[in-house]
């Protein structure tokens, strides 16, 4: 096992590089599978999720070729399974996405319930109504679950809630079927658009990615690509909490400022100036720092992934702050191993209450999901002392080298062998 050693640190100054988005590059990697030629992808981050998935990919018999530095050749041309192994399921829940493009292409896919962070529920209802809206015919067995269809069929779906997951399942699976399909009340993160212009690319035809309603008009097969990933917001995010929380000066390089506009609407609330131009955005911190609310929501909202480092933030806002959790119900995990540095936090419901400007101390705290470990690593950087940061395996499967960005900022960070 690893830990992580946080070092109260200096100013954070400096640029980093922001990596390709995880949760673009799963579903691209998954919607690999539609294709019966060669797949040139680039920006793909290097991340423990990634390799699970192409872990998933080479067992249904993709052909997976690594170019290094985040370039991989990918051939679905002989895939010839449509079982996955449980203990790759079990590893991640984004391997589930495979389901849709299995469906498709080989008209039958059988899966156990996929693993994951456990942030709350996360029911896959939607994804399975919208198959069996396909057409397809879906079986349940002590957590096992088929689906099979001789052909898909287009069809119109109206989603409940506007599931990420849900709706790039149900685009991939219906790119090949008969017919129209339309998604209603879908997702609109960026991560979806960025999987439509991927699937474009490879002769899919959709329109409306972005927007509550998707249309899907399905063809017979789809083609090869070249495609790179957008950068990752929610990386991007948490190195302009990094900025903000040490009162430093940063410049985040390789970014889509549209996709983070509620990071900088609440930086600049907290009295940062946030500087745009181009693919880079400059966080230079005030002092003090003035007290914020924040209530996560689907995109274009707070995006539920970074509101655990901004809870670390909160804790230097010296005030009354208050964060409001909509999409997770079990995502304040963290709030506990903060309160062992220091922190005055108090949980209502789903809303937490933070009274910042209080100094943290260094603790022995353990990362009790992806996004939560970030968040320690940040209150860390601003502690008295040493923290120590256990199970980071839930870091690695979300930020790629995080320990070398932080320093080449400045931080006194490492990582051990425990």
């Amino acid at each position: 096992m690893e830990k992580i050693l946080i070092k109260g640190s200096p100013k954070l100054e400096g640029r980093v590089r922001i990596s390709g988005a995880k949760n673009a590059a799963l579903p691209i990697l998954a919607a690999c599978i539609l294709g019966t030629e060669d797949i040139y992808l680039e920006e793909v981050p290097d991340l423990a999720d990634i390799q699970v998935m192409l872990e998933v990919l080479k067992s249904l018999g993709v052909k997976v070729k690594s170019q290094g530095e985040g370039r991989y050749i990918i051939n679905a041309k002989d895939l010839s399974g449509y079982q996955i192994p449980y203990e790759l399921m079990s590893k991640m829940r984004a391997s589930f996405l495979v389901m849709g493009p299995l469906l498709a292409r080989m008209g039958r896919t059988e899966n156990s319930l996929p693993g994951g962070c456990s942030i709350g529920s996360r029911p896959i209802d939607y994804h399975l109504k919208g198959f069996k809206a396909l057409g397809a015919t879906v079986e349940e067995d002590f957590g096992n679950i088929s689906a099979y269809a001789d052909q898909l069929r287009g069809n119109r779906i109206y989603l409940d809630f506007p599931s990420v997951g849900a709706t790039e399942n149900i685009m991939m699976a219906a790119c090949l079927a008969q017919g129209e399909t339309l998604i209603e009340n879908a997702a609109k993160e960026p991560e979806i658009v960025d999987l439509s212009n991927f699937l474009r690319k490879m002769g899919a035809r959709i329109t409306g990615a972005g927007t509550s309603n998707i249309k899907i008009e399905g063809v017979k097969e789809l083609a090869g690509a070249r495609h790179a990933t957008i950068p990752d917001r929610i990386e991007a995010g948490t190195f302009m909490v990094a900025a903000a929380i040490t009162g430093g000066d940063v410049l985040v390089e390789n970014v889509i400022s549209n996709h983070i506009s509620p990071v900088i609407a609440k930086l600049k609330e907290a009295g940062c100036q946030v500087t745009e131009d181009g693919s880079t955005v400059r966080v230079q911190a005030q002092d003090p720092l003035r007290p914020i609310d924040i209530k996560t929501l689907p995109y274009p909202g707070f995006p539920t992934d970074l509101q655990a480092q901004f809870i670390s933030l909160m804790t230097q806002c010296k005030g009354t702050n208050v964060a409001i959790e909509t999409v997770f119900e079990n995502r304040f995990m963290h709030v506990d191993e903060l309160i062992k540095m220091g922190a005055e936090i108090k949980i209502d419901g789903r809303s937490a209450i933070v009274t910042g400007g209080k100094k943290l101390q260094g603790a022995k705290v353990k990362a009790t999901d992806l996004r939560a470990g970030a968040a320690l690593i940040l209150a860390g950087l601003v502690a008295e002392g040493t923290t120590e940061l256990s199970e980071i395996y839930h870091i690695d499967r979300g930020y790629e080298h995080i320990e070398d960005k932080f320093r080449g900022l400045g931080a006194l960070i490492e990582r051990q062998e425990d």
